[in-house]
């Protein structure tokens, strides 16, 4: 197995392993609580940071076994390395300092925030580049704009929302609006940046082999 698809192996047992920890925690937790274990399973589907994982853990898995698929391709390593590289940002930047677990939940918090963001961007580092335009960076508000809709969509069901920036109860529409738009924003920012880093990268395959080639012929 190349090394690249073996980085990308190592990236969904990762995920899926971060994955499983955090809902046996949170299973165990709220059904310690009274709630029942759909509940739980229902409220570990309703964090976004989950969604991204799960994101990552698919794409990462199609990427070490069936490379050659859409699964694979560059647009959908691109929207899936914006999401996991704004997941880990976000808890990097707002979230750490305030939030500090402690056993078992640090173990998953750190797989899910720390480790799985850098495995993924690693893997998409190590793959083929070249594939990409800028209006591909369009795509990567997909998965803002859909968790939006989703969220609302399930706190309309169970009155329940995962972030106090998409809660209606609590916001007017304007500041809905205006959480929308930077979560959208923030996706677009990034997903640009990866492309300017992938059109970098190519740069640097093409001008590495011509250089080599004019060192042989002096």
């Amino acid at each position: 197995m190349p090394l690249r698809r073996s980085l990308a192996f190592i990236t969904a047992i990762s995920a899926w392993s971060a994955l499983g920890l955090q809902l046996m925690l949170l299973v165990g937790r709220m059904t310690a609580d009274g709630a029942s274990v759909v509940e739980a399973v229902w409220r570990f589907f309703g964090f976004f940071t989950i969604i991204m994982n799960l994101m990552a853990a698919v794409v990462a898995s199609a990427m070490a076994l069936s490379p050659g698929t859409a699964l694979a391709g560059p647009r959908s390593r691109l929207v899936t390395a914006a999401a996991i590289v704004f997941g880990g940002l976000v808890y990097s930047v707002l979230l750490r300092a305030i939030w500090q677990p402690t056993g078992w939940q640090a173990v998953a918090d750190h797989a899910l925030h720390d480790a799985t963001p850098v495995l993924f961007f690693l893997t998409w580092l190590a793959w083929d580049h070249g594939g990409l335009r800028w209006r591909d960076a369009l795509w990567a508000a997909v998965p803002p704009l859909a968790y939006c809709g989703y969220a609302f969509a399930r706190g309309a069901a169970d009155g329940w929302y995962a972030y106090w920036f998409l809660n209606p109860e609590a916001l007017n529409l304007k500041q809905l609006s205006a959480s929308i738009v930077v979560l959208t924003a923030a996706f677009l920012i990034i997903a640009v940046t990866l492309i300017a880093i992938d059109r970098l990268l190519v740069r640097r395959d093409v001008i590495r082999p011509a250089s080599q080639s004019g060192s042989r012929s002096l």
